[in-house]
């Protein structure tokens, strides 16, 4: 979907639809990496329950939270998607949050707007609970980070693709992860982490109603879950469950079927699969 965001042209918000219209909808919003690449496992656990909604953004640095969160919409509106859940993942969740007030600002104003059913925070937050390591990765990121992360992104490619070399839909995505794994996209992670540091979501989410459920990995140290438990517990109305898994920040790659499985339950879907 081309698009036109606060009077800038930009590049092409990407997405993709999985599964019947008749499901209940699932919106993934992807984290800082953007992208639909590492959701793989994922959708294929929620498969033929969910009608599984992605994106992968452009790699922009004009977009304001508030640009994604219009072109997120555009997008669902574009495909004739209404209303479903939001699953935000990391840096989604900012995403999230900002679609949640551009949908009650459209609801108030008359518009037609997507209904979204639910908030599911994947190693999501609010407003980040540790700024000083928000400040650091953004200082990274644009200058020695590339250093490192990009061979680091190529020889997890060969080594996956050894693993992986009977698999082809799963050596597709890995190689699709590090094809996208560019100077480029780098620069754009660490606009997404600037977008991070300047935003402060907590107005919105204490004034949520609608389910919110929150989903951590318990060795987390990218997103510390205390502090963002503690918040949500004390300020967002809509709160319904909180649930950690033994993982990392990278929650929805690395152990899919768990995430799957507490996904299910809170939209009320049949049981998706055993515990990975």
């Amino acid at each position: 979907m081309s698009d036109e965001v606060s009077g800038r042209v930009v590049e092409e918000l990407q997405t993709r639809v999985h599964g019947d219209a008749s499901l209940p909808t699932l919106v993934y919003l992807p984290g800082l990496h953007g992208d639909w690449t590492v959701v793989g496992g994922f959708r294929r656990a929620m498969s033929a329950r969910v009608r599984f909604v992605e994106f992968t953004y452009p790699r922009t640095l004009a977009w304001s939270l508030d640009d994604y969160a219009r072109a997120v919409l555009a997008a669902l509106r574009e495909k004739g998607i209404t209303g479903g859940w939001l699953l935000a993942e990391s840096f989604g969740s900012q995403v999230g949050w900002a679609m949640l007030k551009q949908i009650e600002e459209d609801r108030c104003a008359g518009k037609e707007t997507f209904k979204a059913d639910g908030l599911i925070l994947a190693g999501g937050f609010v407003r980040h609970p540790f700024m000083l390591g928000v400040w650091l990765a953004e200082a990274l990121l644009w200058t020695v980070a590339p250093l490192f992360v990009l061979p680091f992104a190529w020889m997890y490619g060969a080594v996956m693709a050894l693993r992986l070399c009977r698999e082809p839909e799963r050596l597709g995505e890995v190689r699709e992860f590090v094809r996208r794994r560019t100077w480029r996209d780098l620069l754009a992670w660490a606009w997404r982490v600037d977008l991070i540091r300047r935003n402060d979501p907590r107005p919105i989410a204490r004034a949520v109603t609608l389910p919110v459920y929150y989903l951590s990995g318990l060795v987390e140290v990218i997103v510390p879950w205390g502090p963002v438990r503690w918040w949500l517990r004390r300020n967002c109305p809509g709160l319904r469950d909180m649930r950690l898994i033994f993982s990392d920040h990278a929650i929805l790659p690395t152990t899919p079927r768990k995430c799957a499985r507490h996904v299910a339950e809170w939209m009320r879907l049949p049981e998706v699969c055993a515990a990975s």
